[in-house]
């Protein structure tokens, strides 16, 4: 976890930074503050100097108002101003495109949708891991009003017919395989009468409203080849899409992102144009995309908004150029882009970064263009941010500031669920109004289930996740506390804490390790490291060295099914 002294230090660099290289006339004095049940208002285009909080509430304001843009207006804006600019970059297909020449190509793809059937409000899902095929997707679904629906690469045919039917996609789009996925093949289990299905015109039990197949790189029985929709695009379609974008609205939804399924079945958040464009251009300010020369290395997956709105919008918003290493993360292709195509900004996970930083090769590379960047999705070591720091040449590091009150509002530096408020939050779940009424409060509270604590600048600091919290024998534990002080130890590369059943005291310490290369180490070592250093009903019980950890294709560890392989190892 970053220490709120850390937290404060990146928050000032950034902030002086940023005014040395901002016109005068956008520096605007610190609001004074203002009670709102005991509460406070900041600027959230800059970051607090002075303590003011008692209580653990903060309004964030800003002297940039929210605007009313569709995305598909973003790009087209964006692309006036920056007609030659590279708009992307995948590196491992050999594609660049500059704005003029992606906007052509996502108008043409938009009016082809058209072309094939497809309706405003209808939705696509989007499957298959990041390429300009997904990019090109993206924004051509933004500007026909069609929702697109993204779909985690990595599910098989029960996954996939799961969140088919309960967004009621008419349309589905993947390439024709990914590593071991054969994405048709596993289509056909879930609905087999696309093969003998006209394209545009399937008929299926089970999923009763998928209609149209494209597949981006061949076509197969049943499919378009993305080429054909592209072809479809006539003139009559061109000049109906301009009509369409007309009745566009910044609060229409545009996508159903799908939560990782960390914690069970995945639910589908359903995003408005409001909410993303919003989201990155407060995240764009606040990191300098509109002052930087921008080029960002995205590892981070397109069917996460990590990838789609950090990424995609990025680029349509603040005219970034977007730069993909690979279709999916490979920590060797993040630092080989890096130094080729001199990116200044870097995304990622926690366990992304451990391993660019563990390459073996790591110093061959030049990292010295990389100025900023975004670590997100987990609790983050204080001892990785200082790598990233020293290693990485990112000294403006932050993390995203929040709204933020907890169930009853606690004082400062007291823990808590972390709830919030404000344009971020989702319209609710795709179809799923009990799940949307557990989220969202409501007066529109979102309850992240994330516990942290706030200090009197604003600041939160994430201790862990409700459902991570271990009750042993009646004492509270947050697992990353505990994994905040293994990473200090330095055989260790990895550590993640989970609770496992015990007879006697409901739940005890299991700490599962990832060690560096030609480590080895023993549980008496580390709980001899741990002995006065941290609470004795810290100290874990269990202490297992593992090679890796269950994740979600975003790189979100799975903390239920590594307590589930820890339970069944250790005979509990």
């Amino acid at each position: 976890m970053v220490s709120r002294i850390l937290h404060r230090w990146f928050a000032r660099k950034v902030f002086l930074k940023t005014k040395r290289n901002l016109q005068p006339d956008k520096i605007q004095p610190v609001n004074k503050t203002y009670g709102i049940q005991q509460s406070c208002a900041f600027h959230n285009d800059y970051p607090p100097m002075t303590p003011t909080l008692t209580n653990s509430y903060v309004h964030g304001t800003c002297n940039m108002p929210l605007i009313a843009k569709t995305v598909g207006e973003c790009l087209e804006e964006t692309t006036s101003k920056y007609p030659d600019r590279e708009a992307m970059v995948f590196d491992r297909d050999g594609i660049r495109k500059t704005f003029a020449q992606f906007n052509e190509e996502v108008d043409q793809l938009a009016a082809g949708l058209l072309g094939i059937g497809l309706k405003k409000g209808d939705c696509l899902g989007m499957w298959g891991p990041s390429n300009y095929g997904w990019l090109l997707m993206q924004f051509a679904t933004a500007k026909a009003g069609i929702i697109l629906v993204t779909v985690n690469p990595a599910y098989q045919a029960q996954e996939l017919e799961y969140v088919l039917r309960k967004v009621g996609c008419k349309a589905l789009v993947f390439p024709s395989q990914f590593k071991t996925q054969k994405y048709y093949e596993l289509l056909l289990k879930a609905c087999p009468e696309v093969e003998t299905s006209s394209p545009g015109s399937i008929k299926s039990a089970k999923l009763p409203e998928l209609r149209t197949v494209i597949v981006l790189d061949s076509k197969p029985p049943g499919a378009f080849h993305l080429d054909e929709v592209m072809q479809a695009g006539s003139t009559s379609y061109v000049q109906q899409l301009q009509e369409l974008q007309k009745t566009l609205s910044f609060d229409d939804p545009i996508c159903v992102q799908f939560t990782s399924g960390t914690t069970g079945s995945p639910k589908g958040a359903t995003l408005s144009h409001h909410n993303i464009v919003n989201n990155i251009r407060v995240i764009g300010y606040r990191l300098g995309f509109d002052w930087r020369d921008t080029r960002i290395c995205v590892p981070v997956p397109m069917y996460h908004c990590f990838g789609s709105v950090g990424g995609g919008l990025a680029m349509a918003t603040f005219g970034s150029t977007i730069v993909f290493p690979s279709p999916s993360f490979e920590g060797k292709a993040v630092i080989e882009t890096i130094h080729k195509e001199k990116c200044t900004v870097i995304y990622g996970t926690p366990t992304m970064y451990i391993d660019m930083l563990s390459q073996p090769d790591f110093s061959n590379y030049d990292m010295s263009s990389v100025e900023t960047g975004i670590i997100a999705a987990a609790p983050i070591p204080v001892e990785l941010f200082k790598d990233i720091m020293a290693k990485m040449h990112c000294p403006e590091l932050i993390a995203k500031v929040v709204d933020t009150v907890t169930k009853l509002t606690v004082p400062v530096n007291t823990k808590g669920e972390v709830y919030i408020r404000g344009y971020c939050v989702m319209l609710g779940y795709w179809a799923d109004p009990e799940k949307t009424k557990q989220a969202i409060s409501n007066d529109r509270w979102y309850k992240t289930g994330d516990l942290a604590t706030m200090d009197e600048y604003g600041y939160l600091k994430i201790v862990g996740r409700c459902s991570d919290m271990i009750i042993r024998g009646g004492e509270n534990i947050y697992p990353a506390e505990i994994e905040q002080f293994l990473h200090t130890h330095p055989k260790i590369q990895e550590a993640q804490v989970i609770g496992v059943k015990d007879e006697r005291m409901g739940e005890e310490v299991c700490a599962c390790l990832r060690l560096k290369q030609g480590q080895e180490i023993t549980p008496e070592e580390i709980k001899a490291f741990c002995k006065g250093q941290i609470s004795h009903f810290k100290v874990p019980r269990y202490i297992v060295t593992v090679n890796s950890y269950p994740l979600t294709v975003s790189g979100k560890i799975q903390k239920y099914k590594l307590r589930e392989e820890m339970e069944k190892r250790l005979r509990l």
